[in-house]
């Protein structure tokens, strides 16, 4: 692998309801063909919803935030290029004609799915379950809910918040969090 060479994020686009299907496809073929230094990471993005059901009673689900897209992490040489491109079920890289264009910093940021920084794990959050937060950056700033799971591993919390008239479960990061 070239020094020079580093991974970016590419959107790949899928028939519907393939998401899964197509990583999983990708992430053995990786694994067989000894790819796992180009094609580094694979995410369909999903979030927590939580629907009342019509007896009443709060039923949380995974919801696919870009449905029938899968977001790989890769270096493109002709045979990554080839591994995701051909597998079954992939229409395409998302970019003008079959060249795929990484997203940018921003976009990358903006999705949540990548923190180039590496975090350092310990123990002093001082954050528990049930704890009432704030959320001080992001789309839903100012916002206040409800500590559901605290993950100390990625410095993450999932908070349940009133958002769009619904109670809705978001995994937001400790920093962008503070506790009331």
């Amino acid at each position: 692998m070239s020094e020079l060479q580093e991974a970016r994020w590419y959107v790949v686009h899928t028939y519907s309801g393939h998401e899964n299907k197509v990583k999983a496809t990708i992430e053995k073929a990786v694994k067989t063909r000894g790819m796992e230094d180009y094609i580094t990471h694979l995410v369909v993005p999903t979030e927590d919803v939580v629907e009342t059901t019509k007896t009443g009673k709060e039923k949380t689900r995974q919801r696919k935030v870009f449905p029938s897209y899968v977001l790989v992490k890769m270096i493109i040489t002709d045979e990554s290029w080839y591994i995701v491109r051909n597998t079954k079920g992939v229409t395409g890289f998302v970019g003008p004609g079959s060249k795929p264009v990484p997203l940018s910093d921003e976009e990358v940021k903006a999705m949540g799915i990548e923190i180039d920084v590496p975090k350092v794990v310990n123990s002093d959050v001082d954050l528990e379950i049930g704890d009432a937060v704030e959320v001080a950056k992001g789309p839903f700033s100012g916002q206040v809910g409800t500590v559901e799971e605290i993950n100390l591993e990625t410095r993450e919390a999932k908070v349940c918040i009133d958002a769009f008239g619904k109670k809705t479960l978001f995994v937001i990061e400790f920093e962008n969090i503070q506790k009331i």
